[in-house]
């Protein structure tokens, strides 16, 4: 009864016929209007479950549910259980829910993968296509007995139908030959009997039998005595006809009746898929994400949480922007105490947080951003509003107090000698009396309530109930934020700073006169003053480090978009680079090919004419011409030069820039730096920045030829990694890492080395590099890199 109250005063009922517009079967519109959250977490779950398959669905493009076809079948069910005669629509509406949800677990069962919570909805239900198919061939899409259903009725209908003719052809004969006595040429019916229209002074010209006549008298509705006969046996066919149509459907009412129970399962299930595509579309449309429900040592996360009442109102009945509140609790608090302005927004935000420990129980989505952290609560208790009532004689405080007994008593219900896993939301705890002893009573409830409740959230103006965070860690102090230069609220939530209550600002802003506020400034006593100065320096300094987060988020972003543009400055060099390559290659892949015809044309000439030596020699010089016109131009040597102390250089086997910081006299090294690297190379090794090559000495007149010195006297070249010798394979097929590896050895000869990064994986891209490079002509030997540098996912490549 408590919790039925708390759903009014949170106003879930609204949300529930918001919910319900997100139906698209009158069954869901009901569910849907009449949900309760439930009250076990198992079930909870299974709900949210569901609520995200069906939100996956909704999310991607023309993959929703269709519900077509199906009806609310119950009221017919029940009546066949009972022994009743169904009629024919009734029937029809049972066929066409049968073909509905079987459309509809075939669109599950064909995503069944990734809907698992909706499968196990329609796992269990049976569909009869047997039963479908006898209703359809018995039942005409009017809701009518066709005549297919019986051969009976089919002969039956054949004679109706000629006895009707023969009728009517009778009654049109008379017409014209009585004219003179008919008031209207035409053939009505007065219940089930033809009659004709006839003048009142001319009935004796057609005698029969008058069943009925104009308001004014002058027109009798007469059935012709020759018809009479007839007009009695087509009634005869007609109720033999009735009987046959009873006979049918009572045929088919017993074999519905014989699976009844099936098809009250079929109608629960296909009530469960809608509830939960409604939840699914109206998650989707407030922008809501699914929930977690946390444990009690992790922290309570709603961040931008917004009231999807006032949702609603904004998007339908052009109400105001939703302000969000953020709502960040730690595992360790029990009370949270909200102060702030009245109209600023705190009993919105109550409802606001009630509301969604609500919605994440019953299986909805929470309009707030990601990721959604929140206890899943068993009970949700509130005592919102003003609860005087003349009827049962109680005040406002005495109507408080009632309310909040009975919280007490649910919470002791819950958990008699423990926490009670409960959200409690208190609204202007402690009002409506005398102020100290309201303040004590409030101070003391939340002191109790701090031992017995899962969270407490209350709301109030008392300065006392601000201090309790300093003497409990449980507790914490809220306030909704208040603009002094608008002198407005601004609906905020802020969280660690009590609220000033700006009652005499408010009451300035609202109309009350100016004298009036004056005398009451002169009445506020010091303490309080002091107070509220001490409130509005912390506001001050929370304001002035939001302004430098906001400072600090702008140049973020300004920093995420200029590396944004480097990057993609970056890829089109990339692309501009591969594209001029693949156009070279392109171009001396042409070359080569024409050379390769004109030396199969001289060689063609050479084997035509007589095999003689001149003629031999004439087409190995052309050949050789040949080769001079398509042999690219060697690059012109850069004029040699000497670097100097200070001076930046290139190091071309290495890839990388360098200062020199030593040229000891007569030597032909030189002592350079890059990066945190300090080494001696030869002169040789180095050019300047605009490519010019170190001018090499005049060799030395040697007494004696010096000994050629053996591959082991030869200092190793020192292996640097860096980009330029670095490729990366991981994820490609052997076929294709052996065409990017035979450009990677091409562009790293210089360097004497390569490092290869394929992953551990299965070990077969590995293996396929590995036996590709133990036959390559370029590779000297090859091994798997040391530990700190990839190990077995990376191989080092020693180049010759």
């Amino acid at each position: 009864m408590l919790e039925a109250e708390t759903l009014e005063l949170l106003e879930w009922p609204r949300l529930c016929q918001h919910l319900a517009t997100f139906a698209a079967t009158k069954l869901g519109a009901i569910a849907a209007r009449q949900l309760h959250p439930p009250r076990d977490r198992a079930t909870s779950e299974q709900l949210l479950a569901q609520t995200r398959d069906a939100y996956w669905l909704e999310s991607q493009p023309n993959q929703s549910l269709v519900f077509e076809g199906i009806h609310d079948i119950s009221a017919a069910l029940e009546r066949a259980d009972l022994g009743g005669l169904l009629a024919g629509d009734e029937l029809l509406a049972i066929a066409t829910t049968l073909a509905g949800m079987r459309r509809l677990r075939r669109a599950i069962d064909e995503r069944e993968a990734d809907l698992t919570a909706l499968a196990a909805i329609v796992a269990t239900i049976r569909t009869y296509p047997e039963l479908e198919q006898e209703i359809h061939r018995c039942i005409d899409e009017r809701g009518d007995v066709s005549d297919r259903a019986s051969p009976e009725l089919a002969d039956l209908r054949r004679q109706l139908k000629g006895t009707r003719d023969q009728i009517v052809k009778t009654l049109q004969s008379l017409i014209q030959r009585q004219s003179n006595a008919i008031q209207q040429p035409t053939i009505g019916q007065r219940g089930d009997r033809f009659v004709i229209a006839v003048k009142a002074t001319r009935k004796d010209a057609i005698p029969g039998i008058v069943h009925d006549s104009s308001s004014t008298g002058a027109t009798l509705f007469v059935e012709p005595q020759t018809i009479i006969n007839r007009g009695n046996h087509l009634r005869q066919l007609q109720r033999q006809e009735q009987r046959l149509i009873e006979k049918v459907l009572r045929a088919l009412s017993d074999q519905v009746t014989e699976v009844a129970p099936d098809l009250e399962h079929l109608l629960a299930a296909a009530t469960a898929l809608d509830l939960a595509t409604a939840r699914a579309r109206y998650s989707l449309w407030l922008a809501a994400n699914a929930p977690r429900f946390t444990d009690r040592e992790e922290t309570i996360a709603l961040r931008q949480l917004r009231h999807p009442l006032l949702v609603w109102q904004q998007q339908h009945e052009q109400g105001a922007p939703v302000v969000p509140i953020d709502v960040q609790i730690a595992p360790n608090l029990r009370v949270i105490a909200i102060t702030g302005p009245n109209t600023g927004g705190k009993t919105v935000a109550l409802k606001t947080l009630g509301l969604a420990a609500l919605m994440a129980r019953a299986g909805l989505f929470v309009p707030a951003r990601e990721p959604v952290e929140l206890p899943w609560l068993a009970a949700v208790l509130a005592d919102i509003g003003d609860e005087q009532s003349l009827q049962q004689s109680l005040s406002t405080f005495s109507g408080h107090i009632r309310r909040i007994s009975r919280i007490l008593n649910a919470l002791d219900e819950l958990a008699p000698d423990s926490e009670a896993n409960a959200l409690v939301l208190l609204d202007e705890v402690g009002a409506g009396t005398d102020p100290s002893e309201g303040s004590a009573l409030a101070t003391a409830l939340l002191q109790h309530l701090a031992d017995r409740a899962r969270l407490t959230v209350a709301t109030t103006h008392y300065g006392e109930l601000k201090a309790l965070k300093y003497q409990d860690p449980r507790f914490e102090n809220a306030s909704v934020e208040f603009d002094d230069r608008s002198l407005a609220p601004t609906y905020r939530l802020l969280w660690g700073i009590p609220g000033r209550s700006n009652a005499l600002t408010i009451a300035e802003r609202l109309g009350l006169p100016a004298t009036v506020i004056a005398a009451a400034e002169q009445q506020k006593g010091d303490p309080a003053a002091d107070v509220n100065v001490a409130i509005a320096g912390l506001e001050a300094q929370r304001q002035a480090q939001e302004a430098k987060a906001q400072q600090a988020a702008e140049l973020l972003a300004q920093a995420e978009q200029f590396y944004q543009e480097v990057s993609e400055r970056a890829a089109n060099l990339q692309a501009r680079e591969q594209q001029l390559k693949q156009e070279q290659e392109q171009a001396v892949n042409a070359a080569i090919a024409e050379a390769k015809r004109e030396i199969a044309q001289v060689i063609r000439e050479l084997q035509a004419g007589p095999q003689r030596a001149q003629r031999a020699q004439q087409a190995t010089a052309a050949v050789e011409n040949l080769g001079d016109r398509y042999r690219p131009a060697p690059a012109k040597p850069k004029p040699g030069y000497r670097p100097q102390v200070g001076e930046r250089v290139r190091l071309p086997r290495l890839g990388q820039t360098a200062e020199v910081l030593e040229l000891p006299a007569g030597n032909t090294e030189a002592v350079v730096r890059f990066g945190l690297m300090k080494m001696s190379v030869p002169l040789s090794d180095l050019e300047s920045l605009d490519g010019k090559k170190v001018e090499s000495p005049p060799p030395a007149t040697a007494k004696a030829s010096a000994p050629a010195a053996s591959p082991q006297t030869v200092a190793a070249r020192p292996l640097i990694r860096t980009e330029r010798n670095t490729i990366d394979l991981r994820g490609a097929r052997v076929m294709d890492a052996e065409a990017d590896l035979e450009q990677a050895i091409a562009a790293a000869t210089e360097t004497g080395a390569l490092w290869i990064i394929h992953g551990k994986g299965t070990g077969r891209l590995r293996q396929g590099i590995h036996e590709f490079l133990q036959t390559h002509p370029q590779v000297d030997r090859f091994e798997l890199a040391p530990q700190n540098e990839g190990g077995a996912g990376v191989t080092v490549v020693h180049l010759r």
